[in-house]
């Protein structure tokens, strides 16, 4: 038997892969791939959040973002560190990639608009991540992330509680109601975005070929859908999926996907699109991407010019 059909059955039987030496190429380049998006998507978090954290309606609420943002942080340190093991260069990875190479989800590329924003960040876009790392944590056959996400697993729950703690609250309020169901007009879609492209259009199979992931894209869509609908619906925020019976699947009720007016956050469902346009759309980059991405270089960067002059 070849080595990677070898490797496949070793890790669909149980096998836990623990160094570099129990992999082949195609695994080591799948893993690294996976763990680059992981750690871009947890770093590139913060500075969205920061946009708006001098909003936050009391010392409680901005103890409360700190505290996410430096789980976030954190969890970033882990995938970095994780990549390091493994052979990458982490510090060129960090601070010399230009700000449109960095795998992070495109949501992530806009300012918030005010402090309901996070609060449907939180709800939404950490309940995906929350999906795709509690996938990650269930069946992943790296020995080193699945021990490692047990922290993130928890903190990520944590997370998108607090979003829903804040939709919760402002649909309460006649003053902030509409605000909630702006933010989810928007974010929405976004966050059915995080999980790619549906999987009859996805080519690279190693990440379940090889237990990376235990889910497919779509099943992974569904199963973010089976949370974030209903908890919208029991507080009143309209969104498009309803869960049809017939397939016992959940099903978007707007064209799907379709074409994003960045300038003012808006989807336009009378332009529906396709996903080689969605990924082109990434590839372009959001409005903050270079701003942001800098925001992470800069103390890096400074540091070297100032060794310069001391030199």
């Amino acid at each position: 038997m070849e080595q990677a059909a070898l490797l496949k059955e070793k890790v669909h039987s149980g096998f836990m892969v623990e160094r570099i030496e129990d992999m082949n190429d195609e695994y080591l380049k799948a893993l690294k791939q996976t763990l680059v998006i992981v750690g871009d998507t947890e770093l590139l978090s913060v500075p969205p959040l920061l946009t708006v954290y001098d909003q936050a309606p009391t010392l409680n609420s901005k103890i409360t973002a700190l505290a996410i943002m430096q789980d976030e942080i954190g969890h970033a340190h882990i995938a970095y560190r994780l990549l390091k093991d493994l052979g990458e260069d982490v510090d060129q990875l960090l601070y010399e990639r230009p700000a449109n190479r960095w795998k992070n989800p495109y949501a992530f590329d806009f300012p918030l608009s005010n402090w309901i924003e996070l609060g449907v960040f939180n709800a939404f876009f950490d309940r995906a991540g929350y999906t795709l790392l509690g996938d990650a944590f269930e069946h992943t056959s790296y020995g080193p992330w699945k021990r490692a996400l047990v922290k993130v697993d928890k903190e990520e729950l944590f997370h998108l509680r607090n979003g829903e703690i804040i939709m919760k609250a402002a649909m309460e309020n006649p003053e902030t109601r509409e605000q909630v169901q702006q933010a989810a007009d928007w974010m929405f879609l976004m966050g059915l975005e995080f999980f790619g492209v549906a999987d009859e259009l996805k080519s690279r199979s190693a990440q379940l070929d090889y237990k990376l992931k235990g889910r497919t894209n779509d099943q992974l869509r569904q199963k973010w859908l089976s949370t974030c609908v209903p908890f919208c619906e029991s507080i009143g925020v309209k969104v498009p999926a309803r869960y049809d019976e017939e397939t016992q699947k959940y099903v978007i009720t707007v064209p799907f996907p379709c074409k994003f007016d960045t300038e003012n956050k808006r989807w336009l469902f009378d332009q529906p699109d396709t996903w080689d346009g969605v990924i082109a759309r990434f590839k372009q980059r959001g409005p903050l991407n270079e701003e942001f991405v800098a925001r992470i270089q800069q103390g890096a960067h400074e540091m070297a010019d100032l060794r310069k002059e001391v030199g």
